[in-house]
This record gives structure tokens, C-alpha cells and sequence, in this order.
């Protein structure tokens, strides 16, 4: 399906994209105002239902912002296990057996990606089987994923490689071919636990800037003359990249049981990341490049950075846990009450807009963004003691 374009939303339907500042009262009264976090994850999980009548066997990868009509794909890309968390969300909410057979169907429809060859897979089989928990088809498909991930590795590298099954070169390393992928591998026993924490800080150690600040660099090519050379796309600044490789650190700060994930540098990349891209201090919704402030934002980059911030804040012995949730929540409430459609405007409540699927090439600028949608609703559920972040 092409993209239908953006149209031109009502301006007293259209959500603001805030500009860099501080949390403000209003923010900071996500602490003590749950109500908020209900009322969104109602709509979210609400739009869910809407969603999924309009897609039917396809999966939804974005929508127009002028009326909620999703562009989709056939097998689910690389966000296709999105999809299946949002309807385990949904299901875990109702307690509706129809939603659980519906999520089960979805998490089933995943099964060719667990032999593809690409790294993306954490991404889709790690969200799309984690919510599914007690049930015998997300449970199978994430041990076989996780088996075939392991098989994948490859211990000359020190990583698995991000892989033909998406286009492109094979032999590359990006930062959104590392969250998902660790607790993938990491759910597969001793073998995939080494795999795990080498796969991370072989990406730590390409991406990280070497002389221990600024922006991460989020893609790497393999050239087998000149080893590992940095690509100009996506470009340091990628926000959603940056969020990307804070949640992989966050998973593996809550896994580091064992002297492999080399916990004691875990912390310090946790710091980094935080500091200089701006994530404690900067917007509480990004611009999707930070090298373009006055570009599009981006609103699941936020909401990725949410989730994140939350499961640093679960970690055993955290130095700063309060700041931390603090922030996330923040990030949280804005997103919900200035990006998130509501009812009675000219499009469907329940949307996450201003999400940026590709800022260079100018594809989905402002978008709802499955990816998106769940991360928020992953983040609010949190919020609200729904879902548990160690296991997620």
C-alpha cells in the first residue's frame, strides 16, 4: 500500500510539537495524576480495535495524520512485532479471550522472521511475543527465535550482523539492530547470554563517540580492508537511534548477573547517552535530528526514551532512580496530552502524532508510528503497574 500523503489537519485538532524546555508544572504533575495515564492508555488501546478493523491481515506501519488511514505492509517489516505487543496490551487490559486469540494470531504470523537474516529481529520477536505471556504460540516463537538469533552470531565479529533480509549491505552495525535483540538472546540460556552482552558492546564500542562525549555514531559498514567505517545515514543526531541504544543498555543493566556484561561500563554508557544527547535536560520530545532543531519532531523517540528512562529506573542499586522515573513520566504526560488525538475532532482518537518515520528522505513526517503507539502504551501501562519492565 503507498503512503496516502499528509493532508491538512483541523488546526484546533492538531496536536503542538513542543519546543526545547525544562518539564513545567503541568509535567511535573504526572507524579501524582494517574488519572491522565488511564485516559490515554483508554484511547491508545481503543484505537487499537479501530486499527485493526481497518488493516485486517496486514500489519499497520504508519498513519496519515489528517485521517488516521494506515500505510501497511504484508509481513511486518521490521515493526510487525509493534503490532502484536499493542494487541497483547489490549488483551491484557479487557482480559477479552477474542483479544488474546487475536494477539496470538498476529504473534503467529511473525514465525517467518525468526529465520530471516537480519538483526531487526529483537525488534519484532522480542515485542511481539514478551506481552504474550502463558501462551503457547508466543512462547514457542520467541524460544525459536531466540535459538536462531544465537545461531546467528558471529563470534569473529562480535556481533550479529544487521543482515540482507532488509536490503542493503549484510555486513553492518546499527543501534536499531540492538534493543530487542538483547533480551532475545539473552532469554536463550548461558550461550545466548554471552552473545547478548557481546552483541551490545561490540555495538557500545563502534557507536560511542571515542573520546568519551558527544553523539553516538549509529551506523557501520564492514569493509574488509579498512574494518568498520562510519555511514552518513542515518547520521549521529538520529534521535530515535540514540533512544534505541538506551534501551539495549537499560536491558542489560537489568540482566548483568554475570561478569559478560561487563556491568561495571554498563552505567557509565548509561551516563553518556543521557548527558550528551540531551535526554535529562533537552526537549521532552526530540527533533527526529538533533542537527535540525526546527525539523520534524519526533514523538517515538520520546516515547522509546520513556520506556527506557522507566527500566533504568528498575535497576537494582540505580544512583539516580527518582530523576530518572521523574523524567519519564514527564515525557509520558506530554506526549498524552499534547500528541495523542482525542475524541470529537476530525480523525481518530487514540493516535500518537508527530512521529518521524525518516526525516532525510521526507517520508512520514508527522505520522502516527505503530512503533510509536506502542512504546507509549508500554510506557503508560508501566506507569499505571500493568506491565513489568524486567520482562518486557
Amino acid at each position: 500500500m503507498a503512503p496516502t500523503g499528509t493532508g491538512s489537519p483541523d488546526a484546533c485538532d492538531r496536536p503542538s510539537v513542543t519546543a526545547p524546555e525544562s518539564p513545567d508544572a503541568r509535567d511535573r504533575s504526572a507524579a501524582t495524576a494517574p488519572d491522565w495515564a488511564e485516559e490515554a492508555l483508554g484511547l491508545l488501546l481503543e484505537r487499537v480495535g479501530e486499527t485493526a478493523e481497518q488493516v485486517g491481515d496486514r500489519f499497520p506501519l504508519y498513519a496519515d495524520p489528517a485521517d488516521g488511514r494506515w500505510t501497511t505492509t504484508g509481513r511486518g517489516s521490521w515493526t510487525g512485532g509493534f503490532w502484536a505487543g499493542l494487541l497483547w496490551l489490549r488483551a491484557g487490559r479487557t482480559g477479552s479471550a477474542d483479544n488474546r486469540a487475536a494477539a496470538a494470531a498476529v504473534t503467529g504470523r511473525l514465525a517467518p522472521w525468526a529465520g530471516a537474516d537480519t538483526s531487526t529481529r529483537g525488534l519484532i520477536l522480542w515485542y511481539g511475543t514478551a506481552l504474550g505471556a502463558g501462551d503457547p504460540t508466543a512462547q514457542a516463537l520467541r524460544e525459536r527465535a531466540a535459538k536462531a538469533a544465537v545461531g546467528a552470531f558471529d563470534p569473529e565479529l562480535g556481533l550479529v550482523p544487521w543482515g540482507s533480509a532488509l536490503g542493503g549491505e549484510r555486513l553492518r552495525a546499527r543501534t536499531d539492530g540492538v534493543p530487542g535483540l538483547v533480551p532475545l538472546l539473552a532469554s536463550a540460556g548461558p550461550e545466548g547470554r554471552e552473545a547478548a552482552a557481546r552483541h551490545l558492546h561490540r555495538h557500545l564500542d563502534l557507536c560511542l563517540p571515542r573520546d568519551g562525549t558527544g553523539r553516538p555514531a549509529p551506523a557501520w559498514r564492514l569493509d574488509r580492508t579498512r574494518g568498520w567505517l562510519a555511514e552518513d545515514d542515518p547520521a549521529p543526531g538520529w534521535t530515535r537511534g540514540e533512544a534505541w541504544l538506551l534501551l539495549a543498555v537499560a536491558d542489560a543493566l537489568l540482566r548483568a548477573d554475570t561478569p559478560a556484561w561487563r556491568a561495571d561500563r554498563l552505567p557509565a554508557a548509561a551516563e553518556l547517552l543521557l548527558a550528551d544527547c540531551g535526554m535529562l535536560d533537552g526537549p521532552l520530545v526530540p527533533p527526529a535530528d538533533a542537527r535540525r532543531p526546527d525539523g520534524p519532531a519526533d514523538s517515538s523517540a520520546a516515547a522509546i526514551t520513556a520506556v527506557a528512562l522507566l527500566k533504568l529506573a528498575l535497576v537494582p542499586g540505580a544512583v539516580r532512580p527518582t530523576v530518572w522515573a521523574a523524567r519519564a513520566r514527564a515525557v509520558l504526560h506530554r506526549l498524552a496530552h499534547d500528541h495523542l488525538t482525542r475524541p470529537g475532532g476530525t480523525r481518530p482518537a487514540g493516535m500518537l502524532l508527530d512521529g518521524c518515520y525518516d526525516a532525510r528522505g521526507g517520508t512520514a513526517v508527522r505520522h502516527e508510528l505503530v512503533w510509536g503507539d506502542f512504546f507509549l502504551a508500554l510506557g503508560l501501562a508501566a506507569l499505571l503497574g500493568r506491565a513489568d519492565l524486567r520482562r518486557v
